[in-house]
């Protein structure tokens, strides 16, 4: 157990175990507390985020031509967020544990939750200023477009000072109130040297703040002094075995932001459903067991290039006919009188680009791999970690990960990342690893 800015860090993860096994407390070198409930799930606390923060992930900035279409796609890409951190999930095991889930946002979320009693409503406010309702890492809490403001369903906590601050400088409501949200905490960490700076040319304690809010878009104000421009970034990918899986998940989150400016759709749903939905993409199988609440027609007033949205309901009804609850193979792969699926609309984007032939194959086999992640043809690397211990010769049924059964993983999970060894289940059958040495590869 941590304890970080007066509260105790303390992630629980939840873990299936048969309920005639007893738990293992000597398992592990340090100790682990359990708790064993009626369902049968058994409490890992991980006792310090240093622990949790090793987990590795990959995050993708996109600079955009103004303020405006920054916000746009910092809305739109954070309805995306669940749907690809449940394609993308890679981390099932913690601390020799086979836990029930699949993703390690929970986990880090609460490693980093520096949130005090009176913060989190469990006791009166007496010495703290806020009621805040989630970690500093966590999903985000606003929508920054105007489209998007309608959306804003859950409750907000700023700091109100900077905020009026910010009002009496001309920063509109919704970008004043999302900078007075990150201000609402603490900073972790201080160096002596940037104490004392000149704000007016300097960013640094700015960045201090927005750099520990880490949630699941990062939108990115240009530096003073650069040419760098108005950002965003996608934060909530988990990191795949191979070069290709990595570039086909970077591909594909680039795309999507193509077609997003060039179609002008519309993802937005209201946010307390994005957080709902950050919940379902981390539990164990989520990619092919989970529904996810997701817009029906993306495209108001129809378009012709998008197979299927024309004949939607083109945003005539009422906010709650504006979604449903989607598998993720049909959010992706379409399903006919449902939905047109992501996948579908980029193809129809491809085929009106002049690329060359090279390149669209590269990127045709990446969108393959997502497309058959996202119908269970193919394994999420967490599914695929799970069958493999499952299937280990010293596994016990019991949730525990010996010495043993870890070295074979890891060797098996190097062996495929250096191209050495065949996954079928996880890449598909005629995967080239050779050419995905190159970020290419092929998929039959």
């Amino acid at each position: 157990m941590q304890v970080i800015g007066g509260a105790k860090v303390c992630p629980r993860i939840g873990g299936r175990r048969e309920p005639t096994q007893n738990p293992h407390p000597n398992k592990q070198k340090k100790p682990i507390k359990f708790l064993v409930c009626k369902s049968f799930y058994y409490i890992i606390d991980s006792e310090s985020r240093k622990t949790v923060l090793l987990y590795f992930f990959q995050q993708v900035t996109f600079q955009a031509c103004s303020i405006s279409e920054a916000r746009y796609l910092y809305d739109q890409l954070a309805t995306i967020c669940p749907i690809v951190m449940a394609l993308s999930a890679a981390s099932p095991f913690y601390r020799g544990y086979v836990s029930d889930i699949d993703c390690r946002w929970g986990v880090i979320s609460a490693s980093v939750d520096d949130r005090t009693r009176e913060e989190r409503g469990l006791e009166p406010l007496k010495n703290n200023h806020y009621r805040i309702s989630k970690s500093r890492y966590d999903s985000i809490d606003s929508y920054l477009s105007e489209c998007g403001e309608k959306y804003n369903d859950i409750d907000l906590t700023i700091d109100k000072d900077i905020y009026e601050h910010l009002i009496k400088e001309g920063i509109d409501h919704l970008l004043a109130q999302h900078i007075a949200h990150l201000f609402i905490r603490d900073p972790l960490t201080l160096f002596e040297e940037k104490i004392h700076l000149d704000d007016a040319n300097e960013s640094d304690h700015f960045e201090n703040i927005q750099s520990t809010n880490w949630q699941t878009m990062r939108f990115k104000p240009p530096p003073p002094n650069s040419d760098i421009g108005w950002r965003v970034e996608f934060r909530p990918m988990e990191v795949q075995l191979t070069d290709f899986e990595n570039s086909a998940y970077v591909v594909f989150v680039v795309l999507l932001t193509r077609v997003i400016l060039s179609y002008k759709l519309d993802f937005l749903i209201p946010l307390s459903k994005v957080d709902e939905n950050m919940k379902m993409a981390q539990k164990r199988d989520a990619v092919r067991q989970g529904m996810f609440y997701f817009r029906k027609d993306i495209c108001k007033g129809g378009n012709t290039v998008v197979d299927g949205c024309g004949s939607a309901q083109n945003g005539t009804g009422t906010d709650a006919e504006e979604y449903t609850l989607m598998s993720i193979d049909t959010i992706i792969n379409g399903k006919e009188g449902v939905f047109p699926g992501l996948i579908p609309i980029l193809n129809s984007y491809l085929e009106n680009m002049e690329v060359d032939v090279d390149t669209r194959c590269t990127i045709l086999n990446y969108l393959k791999l997502i497309k058959k992640r996202a119908s269970g043809e193919l394994m999420t690397v967490a599914r695929w970690m799970r069958e493999f211990i499952a299937q280990h010769p010293d596994y016990k049924q019991d949730s525990v990960i010996t010495d043993e059964m870890n070295y074979s993983l890891i060797w098996k999970c190097n062996q495929i990342a250096q191209g050495q060894a065949e996954c079928p289940e996880l890449l598909g059958v005629g995967f080239n690893k050779k050419q995905s040495g190159n970020k290419t590869g092929s998929l039959e």
